[in-house]
C-alpha cells in the first residue's frame, strides 16, 4: 500500500511492546490448563486441579516430558500406533477413537520418549496392552481407555497375562487421567525395580488385580500414586512390594469385590521392606482399607474410613514426601466428589503444546501439529518475548494459540521486517492462513523503527490473516503502518476475522484487507505522526463487491494522541486498481476522539471515498459530530448489519455467542 511520508515522532522502541497495552481494558485470566480448585481446605501451595507438566516422583531426576519436541501425530488404526510407539525418535502420539488390537491381548510396544495421549475422551485401547520392555525411559500415557482384553472364566489371571499396562525397570513414567477396566491379568503392573513413576487421577475399575508394584528383591522404586478411583476391583490398590518410597494420597477406594476372601480382598497393601505413606484418602466398602508387613513402614494420616472391616495398620516413620515434592493434598472428606468428576479421561486434555517447554518456539508447536489436523491443537505459550515470525499454513488448521501470562502483555511474539524486506505479506510478524485459529492473550507486534530510517516500503505488519473463522479474544496488535491485515486468499473468497476486547495502534491504513472483520469491545488507538493535519487513516478496507459485510468496529472505543481533525476513519484500498474491491466499512456505537476529521473518509489512489461503502451509526464522542460528509446508517439497515450478521456465513458461524 501506499506510504505516507511524515513519520511517527514518539521514538520508542521495543520497549513499547510490554508498556503500550497496560491498563487498556481488562485481561481474560486465562491460567495452566485444567480446572480451578474443587474443595476448600487445601494446602497453601496453589496448583490447578491439574496440567499438562507432571507431579510427584516423575517430576524429579531431570523430569518426565515424554514425546515432547517431538512430531506430533493422530492415529486411528493399530498399525500407526505401533510404528509410532516403538520409533527411536521422540512423538507426541494422539489416539482418536477406539484402536482395536489384534490378535486379541497383543503388546503394543511402547519405546522411550513417547506421550500416548487420547484426543478429548474418545481414545480407546481394547483388546491390546502397552508394554515398556526394559530400559525404556521417559514415557507419559494419558487420558486413555484401556479395556476389555478379559478371558472369560479366568478370573485371578493365571492363564494369560493381558495387563492394560506392564513396564519393566523403567524411569520417569507419568500414568495420568486413564481408565482401566476389564483386562486379563493386572491392569496396571509396575515391575523390577522401575523408578521415578507418578500414578494420578485414573479409573481402575471391575477388576480382580488394580495395581501391583515389586516384583523384586531390591528396595528402589519410587512411585507417586494420587487422586485415582478404585472402584469394583478386589485387590492391589494398590500392591507395593519393595518399594523405597509410595506416596499415596487422595485416592477413593469404593466398592470393593466383596467374595468373601478373607486374605486377598483388600485396599493398600505395603509389602516387604516398603516405605509407604497415605494421606487423605477416602475408603467405602472396603475390607483391610490398609495394611503392611513386620518388615515394612506405613504411616497413614488423614483418611476417612466408612463401612470398612479388617486391617489398618500403621507402624514405622517411613518418609516425609514433602522433602522431595511439593504437592495438593485436599480434604479427605472432599476425595470422593473431586476423584468421581476430574478422573479417567477428560474433554480438555489431549492437545495441548507448551512453548518453551515442550518445544523452544512458537513456530517449532506449529510444525509438530498434523496437517489437515481435526481436533483443537492448543499452543500454550509461556510469558516472554518470542522475537521470531510465525506462520500457521493453510494445512494446520484447529490450532489456538494461548498465552498463559496474567494479562496479554507478558506474552509477546514480535519481529521487526519493513515490506522492503519481503513485501507487505513477508514483512508480517505472524501470518495465519489456516481456517479455525483462535488466538488468546497474546501481544502480536512490528517493532520496525520507520522514524529511524527512510525505505520505499515501510508498512509493517503485525499480523496478516487469510483463513476464515479466525478469532482474536483478549489480543494486541502493536505497529505503524499496516499493523493488522485481515484478508482471504482471493478477492471473491470471503474470511471471517472476529476480534474482541482487544487493543489495536497505528497510524496509516492498520486495520485493512477484504475479510469481513468484526472489532468488538476493543480499544483502537490512532498515533500521532506529528502532523497538525493528517496524521493517517484507520482503515483501509477492499471488500469485494459481492461481500455485502466488510468491516465493522462495534461496542468499542478510538482513541489518539493526535491533534483535534487530524485523523480519518478510512479510505478505499483498490488493490492493484481492482474495481471489485469497493470498501465496505461501518463504525457503530464507538466512542470516537477529537482527532477524528469532521469529513472522516477519504479517497485512495484516485478512487473516491463516495463510491465505497462507508457509514456511521450511534457514535458518539467529540470526534462523532454528523457532518454532511458523513453518511449515517440508518435504523431499518443497522438492524441487519450486526455481528452475528456480519460473521454468520452459510455455515451459521457465531463466535460471539459463546461469551
Amino acid at each position: 500500500m501506499t506510504h505516507l511520508h511524515s513519520k511517527r515522532l514518539s521514538g520508542l522502541g521495543p520497549g513499547r511492546v510490554l508498556a503500550t497495552v497496560v491498563g487498556l481494558l481488562a485481561a481474560l485470566v486465562l491460567g495452566a490448563s485444567g480446572e480451578a480448585d474443587a474443595s476448600a481446605g487445601s494446602s497453601p501451595v496453589a496448583a490447578p486441579r491439574w496440567t499438562d507438566q507432571p507431579h510427584g516422583f516423575a517430576s524429579l531426576a531431570g523430569g518426565t516430558t515424554g514425546g515432547a519436541g517431538g512430531k506430533v501425530v493422530t492415529v486411528t488404526d493399530q498399525a500407526s500406533l505401533t510404528r509410532y510407539a516403538a520409533a527411536e525418535e521422540p512423538y507426541v502420539i494422539r489416539v482418536s477413537g477406539a484402536i482395536a488390537v489384534e490378535p486379541f491381548g497383543s503388546d503394543i510396544v511402547v519405546a522411550s520418549d513417547k506421550t500416548i495421549i487420547g484426543v478429548g475422551d474418545t481414545g480407546e485401547i481394547v483388546h491390546g496392552e502397552l508394554h515398556l520392555n526394559p530400559g525404556t525411559s521417559n514415557v507419559i500415557i494419558r487420558n486413555l481407555t484401556i479395556r476389555d482384553s478379559y478371558v472369560e472364566g479366568d478370573w485371578d489371571g493365571k492363564t494369560t497375562d493381558f495387563d492394560a499396562i506392564q513396564m519393566d525397570t523403567v524411569d520417569h513414567v507419568w500414568i495420568d487421567h486413564n481408565r482401566f477396566t476389564h483386562m486379563g491379568d493386572g491392569l496396571l503392573d509396575i515391575r523390577k525395580d522401575s523408578r521415578y513413576i507418578t500414578v494420578s487421577y485414573n479409573r481402575f475399575t471391575h477388576h480382580n488385580k488394580a495395581l501391583g508394584i515389586g516384583w523384586t528383591t531390591n528396595v528402589l522404586t519410587e512411585i507417586t500414586i494420587d487422586h485415582n478411583w478404585f472402584t469394583g476391583t478386589k485387590q492391589r490398590n494398590p500392591s507395593a512390594d519393595n518399594c523405597a518410597y509410595a506416596h499415596l494420597y487422595n485416592n477413593y477406594l469404593s466398592a470393593q469385590v466383596a467374595d468373601g476372601d478373607p486374605t486377598w480382598t483388600y485396599g493398600n497393601w505395603s509389602r516387604g521392606r516398603t516405605r509407604m505413606v497415605i494421606e487423605n484418602s477416602y475408603y467405602d466398602g472396603v475390607q483391610h482399607p490398609y495394611q503392611a508387613d513386620a518388615t515394612a513402614e506405613l504411616v497413614q494420616r488423614g483418611s476417612i474410613l466408612r463401612n470398612t472391616a479388617g486391617r489398618t495398620d500403621a507402624w514405622g516413620a517411613a518418609f516425609d514426601p514433602r522433602e522431595f515434592y511439593d504437592y495438593r493434598l485436599d480434604p479427605a472428606a472432599a476425595v470422593p466428589a473431586l476423584v468421581k468428576r476430574f478422573s479417567g479421561p477428560q474433554q480438555r486434555i489431549g492437545a495441548t503444546l507448551h512453548v518453551p517447554a515442550d518445544y523452544p518456539t512458537v513456530q517449532a508447536a506449529v510444525d509438530a501439529v498434523p496437517d489437515g489436523n481435526t481436533v483443537p491443537v492448543t499452543i500454550a505459550v509461556a510469558p516472554g518475548t518470542y522475537r521470531a515470525k510465525v506462520f500457521i499454513p493453510a494445512t494446520k488448521p484447529n490450532i489456538v494459540l494461548q498465552g498463559t501470562g496474567q494479562d496479554r502483555s507478558d506474552t509477546v511474539i514480535v519481529y521487526d521486517t519493513p515490506a522492503a524486506y519481503g513485501g507487505s505479506t513477508g514483512s508480517a510478524t505472524v501470518r495465519i492462513a489456516a481456517n479455525d485459529v483462535t488466538a488468546r492473550n497474546l501481544t502480536f507486534s512490528n517493532d520496525f523503527d520507520e522514524a529511524a530510517v527512510e525505505l520505499n516500503g515501510e508498512q509493517a505488519l503485525a499480523m496478516k490473516t487469510t483463513g476464515d473463522r479466525i478469532v482474536f479474544e483478549d489480543t494486541a496488535f502493536l505497529g505503524n503502518q499496516d499493523t493488522l491485515m485481515t484478508d482471504s486468499p482471493k478477492l471473491t473468497t470471503v474470511s471471517r476475522v472476529y476480534v474482541r476486547d482487544s487493543y489495536i495502534e497505528g497510524d496509516v491504513d492498520f486495520v485493512y484487507g477484504r475479510a469481513t472483520t468484526v472489532i468488538e469491545r476493543s480499544v483502537i488507538k490512532a498515533l500521532s505522526r506529528g502532523s497538525a493535519t493528517n496524521n493517517g487513516y484507520i482503515t483501509a478496507a477492499s471488500t469485494w463487491t459481492g461481500n455485502p459485510y466488510g468491516f465493522l468496529i462495534t461496542d468499542s472505543r478510538i482513541v489518539s494522541d493526535a491533534p483535534a481533525g487530524s485523523f480519518h476513519l478510512g479510505r478505499p484500498w483498490h488493490p492493484g486498481g481492482e474495481p471489485e474491491a469497493v470498501a465496505q466499512v461501518l463504525i457503530r456505537d464507538t466512542k470516537l476522539p477529537a482527532a477524528i476529521k469532521a469529513s472522516p473518509w477519504t479517497d485512495m489512489s484516485g478512487f473516491s471515498w463516495r463510491d465505497a461503502r462507508f457509514t456511521e451509526y450511534r457514535n458518539y464522542g467529540p470526534g462523532a459530530e454528523v457532518t454532511a460528509d458523513r453518511p449515517q446508517m440508518s435504523d431499518a439497515d443497522a438492524r441487519a448489519h450486526t455481528v452475528a450478521d456480519y460473521l454468520r456465513g452459510s455455515d451459521d458461524w457465531a463466535p460471539h455467542a459463546r461469551h
